[in-house]
């Protein structure tokens, strides 16, 4: 005998099938047997791990909701919550919110406290510990953005800004460097913070930018602002460390309570400043504002460093009328009032 098993006859399988039908179970019950999937972890177990995987500005701005959230729900599996119990979460971080003279109702801590939800979920299904259909952060809509209240400033505003800074506080020299910096960049804070003196090219008046997103870009500087960065490097200790750029007078490197300090400063001497919350993002929409009068939308999109590749912010047409450096460098030169290197020509003002 081979000891193979035979293929069943008819009568065996009508047998299993007269027995499977007294039993209330069908041949496709048999196929459709449900796949074991893991326990879900707790919130404290997993979003810890998230914010290992995620960048530092990543968790700058969602480490505080992480924390409310793994404090209201630590205990609990990521399969838990419901999409109202996210909803009621939110309306709680939204009552408890901060609130400052711009806040607007709690909207924005609302929108980043779903963010960080969805953060924490995105990755959940990608390792396979939920699945996206029951993912309850996708179910919770963001609160709908509101107009920004930004805006360009005037000439004389921002004349006004820079002697205000020039004439007050504890290092000037510090302080106006910091304003022209983001007035001939147009970079954000995170930008100028990352600086480094290797970032600097004075031979083609050039600082490498290294912004949110993890974006990197060389953006063009006038001779004046290049020499005063390279001095303040030299002079502050930057230069022999190799560290940040943007110091104290002691060698320590600042941070964003620089920004904080000068602006609330700026604010005591000129009450519209601190009516209508200016912040150093203004002077961003200020300059970005100008190049785009002045140059057209091409070079404001490369000037702020927007470098989408599906042109999301200006449709398809934006792959084929990219600006060049040598546009930029055009634009900061007529900005500025000074050649630059880089520009093929320059325009009147």
């Amino acid at each position: 005998m081979s000891g193979e098993r035979s293929s069943p006859g008819e009568a065996e399988i009508e047998a299993a099938r007269l027995l499977l039908s007294r039993m209330g179970v069908s041949p496709r019950d048999l196929l459709d047997v449900p796949e074991v999937k893991p326990v879900a972890p707790t919130f404290a177990e997993y979003v810890p791990q998230v914010e290992e995987a995620v960048s530092a500005g990543t968790r700058r701005v969602y480490g505080s909701y992480w924390k409310r959230i793994v404090g209201e729900w630590g205990d609990r599996r990521l399969d838990e919550p419901t999409a109202l119990e996210i909803e009621r979460l939110a309306e709680r971080v939204r009552v408890k919110v901060v609130r400052r003279r711009n806040a607007r109702g709690g909207r924005s801590a609302v929108e980043h406290f779903i963010a960080a939800l969805r953060c924490v979920y995105r990755h959940a299904v990608a390792d396979e510990l939920i699945d996206e259909r029951d993912n309850p952060a996708r179910r919770v809509a963001k609160p709908r953005r509101l107009p920004n209240t930004r805006r360009g400033l005037p000439d004389d505003r921002i004349a006004e800004i820079n002697e205000t800074a020039a004439t007050t506080g504890n290092d000037p020299e510090l302080d106006t460097l910091i304003l022209r910096l983001h007035i001939e960049t147009a970079c954000r804070r995170g930008g100028a913070l990352a600086l480094r003196p290797q970032d600097l090219d004075p031979d083609q008046c050039l600082v490498l930018l290294q912004e949110k997103g993890d974006s990197v870009r060389w953006q063009p500087v006038s001779p004046t602002l290049m020499r005063h960065l390279c001095d303040h490097a030299e002079h502050r200790g930057a230069l022999a460390s190799g560290g940040q750029l943007l110091r104290y007078r002691t060698g320590k490197p600042i941070t964003t309570r620089r920004y904080d300090y000068l602006w609330q400063r700026l604010g005591k001497h000129m009450p519209w400043v601190a009516a209508q919350q200016i912040s150093t993002h203004w002077l961003r929409h200020t300059t970005l504002t100008w190049v785009e009068r002045h140059f057209g939308y091409a070079v404001a999109r490369a000037f702020a460093g927007h470098t989408d590749s599906n042109g999301a912010d200006g449709g398809t047409t934006t792959t084929y009328i990219r600006a060049g450096l040598d546009e930029v460098a055009e634009a900061v030169a007529v900005l500025t009032g000074e050649p630059h290197p880089l520009a093929r020509h320059t325009r009147p003002h």
